[in-house]
Formats: structure tokens, sequence, C-alpha cells
């Protein structure tokens, strides 16, 4: 079974039906706003990554976690001290997980890892029922 792929977006709203099954570091803000488009993508990724925006009021910023756990889809987010909002790549290469939510930290990832060595772990090849395809 080939490694799950591994998408870079800067902004959720890139998503589409390539990310299907594969790992997504977004630069996106963890929002109810930014969910909405892995929501209604026509087909669910394996893990999502996050920037948590300084979590927010009412932690609006990493809501992601528990909508994305509703359907099964692991989410995590890295820390806006970590890496830049709106940019995948410094996600990727420079943030930290701030918060895990139960997909996740299943799948054994946890707060304080590298989202590289986090989304690295997720890619490994392995069952996918979580991919909605």
């Amino acid at each position: 079974m080939p490694a799950r792929a591994l998408h870079l977006l800067d902004t959720i709203t890139a998503i589409d039906e390539a990310c299907a099954g594969g790992v997504v570091v977004s630069g996106s803000h963890g929002g109810v706003s930014s969910t909405g488009f892995v929501l209604a993508a026509p087909a669910r990724p394996f893990a999502v990554f996050f920037n948590d925006a300084g979590v927010g009021k009412e932690r609006a910023g990493i809501v992601a976690l528990e909508l994305l756990e509703a359907i099964g889809v692991a989410c995590a987010t890295y820390s806006h001290d970590s890496a830049r909002i709106g940019d995948a790549r410094d996600g990727l290469q420079s943030g930290v997980v701030t918060h895990v939510n139960a997909p996740a930290a299943a799948a054994g990832i946890r707060v304080g890892q590298a989202v590289r060595d986090a989304a690295e772990a997720l890619r490994a090849p392995g069952p996918s029922s979580r991919t909605g395809s």
C-alpha cells in the first residue's frame, strides 16, 4: 500500500478531490468557516492540520478539532507562534502541534510534536476507512 499523499494548502479553500485520503497541511486557521471547506469537500482527507490562530475566544480558532472528529477525520492544530498563518510550507517545516482530536491521537499524534514528523507518521500506509471515498 503506498504512502498517503501530502498536500500543502496555504488556504483550505483549495481543498479538492485530489486531497481525498491524503494528509493536508493548511495555513488556514481551524475556525468554523475554514472547517466548512473540509466538510463540503467532494471526498474527505485522512488528516488535516490547521494553524491554531492563537485559539481565540471560546476556542474559535480550533473548532475544526471537534467538527472533523465528528466525521472521523484526524485533525491537529499547530501554534501560531511556530508558523505563519496562511503559509502551509512554514506550517509543515516549523509548526509545533498544540491540539489534537481523538482520531489524530489514536494515530499517535501528540501535542508538542513537530508538524513535519506528525504529517510523515500520518502518511504511513494503513487503513483509510476515514477517507470518505
